[in-house]
C-alpha cells in the first residue's frame, strides 16, 4: 500500500515513521502542496495523505482518480479543502482525524489570551534590551471577565473548562448545544447576539461551513463590546479580515489573537524570512501592536502528532482490509 504525503515536514516524517513500525507501509513524503500541477507526484499511489492547506477541488480529484488513487486520508479534522461531492462521484473515499488533542488547541488559545492581555511579547523583548519599564504593559484580571465560546465541541469544551478555572463567566453559542458545556460552573448558552454584546473575550471553535463563513464580519463586530478581545484558533475563513482591520482601527476590537488566517495557504508552514511577503493585508495585521499571530501551531504538540499519525494509519488499515471506515467523511446531502 503506497501512501503519498503532501505538505509534509520533518515532524511528519518522524511521527509517521514511528507509527508505521506496526504497519510497514511504503510512504513517500513530498514538501509540495497538493494542486493540479503536483498531483502527478501521487501516480500509482492508492492513498494520498493531505493536510489543511492542500487543495483537492474537482480537477485535482479527477486527475488523482485517473492515476489510481482510491483513498484520501486527511491528517486533520477539517475537510473543507476537499470537494466531497466530486470525490463521491469518482468513488474516492475520504477519511479524517476528527479528534487528536483538543487540549493542544485549547491551551494554545489560552496562551494567546495571556500573551495579549499581559503584553508578554513586548515584556520579553524589553527585558532582553535591559528596559524594565512597565509603561504600556497594563493588563486586566481574567477572573470575573465574561468569555464567549462560539462552538462547544471538544476543543471549545476544553477551552471553556480552562477559562472556568480562571474564574471567568462563560457564555456559549452552538447550533448543537452540548450538555457538558452547561455542566461547567455557571456556563450558559445564549443567542449569538447576546454573546457578542456581553463578552469581554470571544473565542472561535466552530467548523468552517457555509453558515459560518465570515461569521465575524462588519455586522457582528458592531454588536461587540468596545475593546473586546477576539481569538481565532479554528478556521481562517471564519473571520472577514478586512472587517476586523476596520474594527481594530476603530478601537472596537482591542485585541486580536489568531492562529489561522483566511489566506494562509501561501504563507504558513514555510520559511519566508528571506523573501518579501506580497500579502498586504497580512502585513498590515502584523503592524498593529495589539495583534498576535501564530502560524497554525495550535495542534503542534507531541501528543497530537502521535494521535494524528496513529489514527491516519488506522484509517488506511481499515480501507485496506475493506472494513467500515470509522472516520469516513460523507458528502452532505
Amino acid at each position: 500500500m503506497k501512501i503519498a504525503f503532501f505538505s509534509s515536514k520533518a515532524y511528519d516524517h518522524q511521527f509517521f515513521q514511528q507509527a508505521n513500525q506496526s504497519h510497514q507501509r511504503e510512504m513517500f513524503f513530498f514538501d509540495a502542496q497538493l494542486n493540479l500541477d503536483t498531483a502527478i507526484l501521487a501516480e500509482d499511489c492508492p492513498v494520498i495523505c493531505l493536510f489543511v492547506n492542500d487543495q483537492a477541488p474537482a480537477p485535482v480529484l479527477e486527475k488523482l482518480a485517473a492515476q489510481g488513487t482510491k483513498l484520501i486520508a486527511l491528517r486533520s479534522a477539517g475537510y473543507n479543502n476537499v470537494d466531497l461531492k466530486t470525490a463521491a462521484d469518482l468513488g474516492l473515499k475520504v477519511v479524517h482525524v476528527p479528534s487528536y488533542s483538543p487540549h493542544a488547541v485549547a491551551e494554545h488559545t489560552v496562551g494567546l489570551i495571556l500573551a495579549l492581555n499581559r503584553k508578554l511579547y513586548r515584556a520579553y523583548n524589553r527585558v532582553r534590551d535591559d528596559n524594565f519599564s512597565l509603561e504600556g504593559l497594563l493588563g486586566f484580571d481574567l477572573h470575573g471577565t465574561t468569555v464567549g465560546v462560539i462552538g462547544t465541541g471538544k476543543i471549545g469544551l476544553a477551552f471553556a473548562q480552562i477559562m472556568n478555572g480562571f474564574g471567568c463567566h462563560l457564555l456559549g453559542y452552538d447550533a448543537f448545544p452540548n450538555d457538558k458545556f452547561t455542566a461547567i460552573g455557571q456556563a450558559l448558552y445564549v443567542s449569538l447576539n447576546e454573546l457578542l454584546a456581553h463578552s469581554d473575550i470571544i473565542s472561535l471553535h466552530c467548523p468552517l461551513l457555509p453558515e459560518t463563513h465570515y461569521l465575524i464580519n462588519t455586522n457582528t463586530i458592531a454588536q461587540m463590546k468596545p475593546g473586546v478581545m477576539l481569538i481565532n484558533t479554528s478556521r481562517g475563513h471564519l473571520i472577514d479580515t478586512q472587517a476586523v482591520i476596520q474594527g481594530i482601527k476603530s478601537h472596537k476590537i482591542g485585541f486580536l489573537g489568531i492562529d489561522v488566517y483566511e489566506e494562509e495557504e501561501e504563507l504558513f508552514f514555510t520559511d519566508h524570512s528571506n523573501t518579501i511577503i506580497q500579502d498586504d493585508t497580512f502585513q498590515l495585521l502584523q503592524s498593529f501592536p495589539n495583534v498576535m499571530i501564530t502560524a497554525h501551531q495550535g495542534f503542534f504538540t507531541h501528543n497530537a502528532l502521535q494521535t494524528i499519525a496513529a489514527t491516519t494509519l488506522a484509517n488506511i488499515a481499515e480501507f485496506e482490509q475493506n472494513k467500515p471506515l470509522t472516520y469516513q467523511v460523507m458528502c452532505p446531502h
